[in-house]
């Protein structure tokens, strides 16, 4: 079985490396190494070349967002499986990949997802933020349920089956995607108990009130494209859920 993690970056070159490292100390032997570049100036290009073949597959050109840039990495992959590891973030040990796949195959599993925590920008054995997923039961969306993002891998055949990420939906993008996979198609994820990936701190749709009343709205935008109705207290229990991960 071929695993495919994609790597998407712009002027990351502070962090780039660790992600790399991450990806390439991996003990599973069929993984194919995607990085898409959003044509950087601050060298991450440069730091991205010094692997040479060990990315399989190496793009620079400018893009639409983040996104977009994965978008083009799932188009690019040809693995079973597909994960997304951003350049901010970095697999917790180097088991990852052979857990997810041991996970999956245990009964013909379509995706599975992990655990993160959120580690100080500065320094990454400060732990700020801890994200326990749990099992995943039935309806947990409506709950303010989600699983992070980065812990988060499926069969590209879901991809071509059910689509990509949707450019137009912001910050909630990957929300939607994973609602449309787990909630309204239904399909067959397990949970692998362990801290899958290290993310830094920093992220956007935190950041402030303004930006959190901007993702609530994409968030209820994502769940009336799939025809999908919420609770009433839905989106609001999900800022929360992250609210009560803080140490």
């Amino acid at each position: 079985m071929k695993v495919s993690i994609i790597t998407v970056v712009y002027n990351g070159a502070k962090t780039i490396r660790q992600c790399i490292e991450s990806v390439l100390a991996q003990d599973f032997p069929g993984i194919e190494y995607i990085i898409v570049d959003g044509n950087s100036k601050d060298g991450t290009q440069e730091i991205i070349k010094e692997y040479g073949s060990k990315i399989a597959t190496f793009v620079s050109e400018p893009d639409n967002g983040i996104y977009d840039a994965m978008n083009k990495g799932i188009k690019l992959a040809t693995g079973e499986i597909i994960g997304i590891l951003n350049a901010d973030d970095f697999y917790a040990y180097n088991a990852a990949i052979s857990d997810v796949v041991a996970k999956i195959n245990s009964a013909n599993f379509q995706g599975c997802y992990g655990d993160l925590v959120y580690v100080d920008s500065a320094d990454e054995v400060v732990i700020k933020r801890k994200w326990i997923s749990g099992n995943y039961k039935e309806g947990a969306f409506l709950n303010g349920w989600m699983p992070p993002h980065p812990a988060f891998f499926v069969k590209k055949e879901l991809y071509d089956q059910l689509g990509l990420f949707r450019l137009d939906l912001g910050s909630a993008a990957d929300y939607e995607l994973m609602l449309r996979f787990i909630h309204k198609s239904k399909i067959k994820i397990a949970y692998v108990p362990k801290v899958i990936v290290k993310m830094r701190t920093g992220g956007v749709s935190n950041s402030n009130l303004k930006n959190r009343i901007a993702a609530n709205r994409n968030d209820m935008r994502a769940w009336k494209e799939n025809d999908l109705k919420p609770h009433f207290y839905t989106l609001w229990l999900k800022p929360l859920r992250k609210i009560l991960q803080f140490r």
